[in-house]
């Protein structure tokens, strides 16, 4: 993988995913200019997670994300995690990603990427 502190994957084709990216890129061009964040497009690497036995159909479903330590994150703890990472959204990660909030927040993410990821394969964004 590459030496960012966090490398996230994400799908382009999903015009909800690419936005939601696009606008974190917008407040994390310092941390993406030092390396200590990078966000990489999965359809252009599509077996970039394999050694981990992740799929491009798992990607394309939910966000996946690498830490500096060769740590798998999946979904809602990747959505964490960038919040974490940007500056003003601190609050965000304390609110979504306590140990009480969390098994509710993957709870919530799981599902909206399930409609999510069914909405993009009816359209053709497979």
């Amino acid at each position: 993988m590459s030496g960012s502190l966090l490398t996230v994957w994400y799908n382009t084709r999903c015009p909800v995913c690419d936005a939601g990216i696009s606008r974190q890129k917008r407040r994390l061009i310092d941390a993406i200019k030092a390396g200590r964040i990078e966000f990489r497009d999965i359809n252009g690497e599509p077996a970039a997670l394999a050694r981990y036995n992740v799929s491009l159909a798992d990607i394309r479903r939910r966000l996946h994300a690498t830490d500096a330590d060769g740590k798998l994150l999946i979904g809602a703890d990747v959505a964490v995690a960038v919040w974490r990472a940007t500056p003003g959204e601190g609050w965000l990660a304390s609110l979504f990603g306590n140990p009480i909030a969390l098994p509710l927040t993957r709870l919530a993410y799981d599902r909206f990427a399930d409609l999510l990821y069914a909405w993009n394969r009816r359209k053709g964004r497979w």
